[in-house]
């Protein structure tokens, strides 16, 4: 008896490191992919950074519901335009618009260059050109059109699962793809650059569990819109690599928010055929 109660005694205190590190590299995706405050102990690194990786599906869940809940109280007392408006604006706001800067970057770098050095070049620039401006004007008219004609009642469930599966897209170009070598050499952003088998099986569970919870809700045929993220994690992973030889940070960015997009418009045409 007394063995087996000091074998517990380990087992529970490997468990405890175990989920101590596993809540530090939450933190440090927090960290990186909000504008969340963190307790100033958690120090960057990129082996952390490259770990918390797998929880940037789960980060979904957060900003997602986060939307979903300003979306719920404004409809209360305004219109569903402007209470749509106003969820799009709260995860700018927490996200720092990360991903949308990432999209407006990959527009100028792919839309106006023509060799690998000079859309490297392109994306890198904090300037914002032509491609860019109409990229994103494009990609949030996209968003806001696609949301005002989802019914109110389901709209803050798809928001909560749009953000979570976008986001799993992106992390499925980190475990297919390969990061850009000439940007690796560059002093670029910090950024995932590793995703190990099981650490992608892990954003798989994180990135679609709230889209089972919506299948489960209203009808099993939205369970199909999981299927979209093979298309735009092959077709984006055969251009980066046709161009840069691999992904960069602004491209995981674009991959997301063409991805929300994509689970909107899924949704919507799903909807029509049942």
């Amino acid at each position: 008896m007394i063995k087996i109660f000091f074998a517990s005694l380990r087992l529970c205190e490997k468990y405890l490191k175990y989920m101590k590190k596993q809540w530090s590299l939450f933190l440090t995706a927090i960290m990186f992919y909000t504008r969340i405050p963190v307790p100033k102990t958690i120090v960057y690194s990129d082996d952390k950074l490259n770990k918390s990786t797998k929880f940037f599906p789960f980060i979904g869940w957060i900003v997602g519901g986060f939307a979903a809940l300003v979306f719920y109280l404004c409809q209360f007392i305004l219109p569903l335009s402007i209470s749509v408006v106003f969820s799009m604006i709260s995860t700018i706001l927490l996200t720092g618009a990360f991903h949308e800067d990432g999209l407006a970057d990959s527009c100028d770098a792919f839309g106006g260059g023509w060799t690998k050095e000079k859309i490297l070049e392109i994306m890198k620039d904090s300037r914002i050109g032509t491609y860019g401006s109409v990229g994103l004007i494009l990609i949030l008219a996209l968003k806001y059109f696609s949301l005002t004609n989802i019914s109110v009642e389901q709209i803050p469930f798809i928001l909560f699962a749009g953000h979570a599966l976008s986001r799993y897209t992106a992390t499925g170009m980190i475990f297919f793809s390969t990061y850009s070598r000439d940007d690796a050499k560059s002093k670029s952003k910090p950024i995932g650059k590793a995703l190990s088998s099981k650490d992608y099986f892990i954003s798989l569970i994180f990135g679609s569990t709230p889209l089972f919870l919506l299948s489960l809700l209203y009808s099993y045929w939205y369970i199909l819109i999981i299927l979209t993220c093979i298309p735009v994690i092959y077709f984006c992973k055969k251009y980066v690599e046709k161009w840069i030889d691999g992904y960069t940070g602004d491209v995981l960015g674009a991959t997301q928010q063409v991805s929300e997009v994509i689970f909107y418009l899924s949704f919507i045409i799903i909807s029509n055929f049942i």
